[in-house]
């Protein structure tokens, strides 16, 4: 389990090199939902808890969020094209910088306090489920 996630951890950075902000951050957020997906299997009860592939998705999730650099992935006129990133962002640029820095500040807390159960996992989800919702209502595009 830990070596597949360290390989889509590769390779969603490699094909992201950021000579595109828009693929770049889209790469980066497509790898942190199948990460927080994993998790939220454990939660669901559809994947049995195990404490030590739960840290290692924790730990991916984590290096995800240090990934995140916010101004090379949303530099000024990478709000046009194939986007769902609002206009909000360049708005709020401090306000969209703190959102990230909650997440991966909660990501880090999650890591250095590992769940030993479903439920401590599940109040960690939470939050970082949180952390993205907050993001996502106020960052994001709806697709229609």
């Amino acid at each position: 389990m830990r070596k597949l996630v360290i390989a889509i951890s590769m390779l969603a950075f490699a094909g992201s090199a950021y000579a595109d902000p828009i693929k770049g951050r889209q790469a980066l957020m497509k790898e942190r939902g199948k990460l927080a997906g994993q998790i939220s299997k454990v939660v669901k009860g559809e994947t049995p808890f195990d404490a030590a592939a739960v840290l290692d998705a924790l730990k991916a999730l984590q290096a995800n969020a240090e990934k995140f650099d916010v101004d090379t992935l949303f530099p000024a006129g990478s709000d046009k094209g194939d986007t769902t990133a609002a206009p909000k962002i360049w708005e709020d640029m401090a306000g969209f910088k703190a959102a990230e820095d909650k997440f991966l500040a909660d990501t880090k807390a999650a890591v250095a306090s590992p769940p030993a159960d479903v439920d401590a996992l599940k109040a960690q989800l939470n939050t970082l489920g949180g952390d993205c919702g907050t993001c996502h209502q106020t960052y994001r595009i709806k697709k229609s």
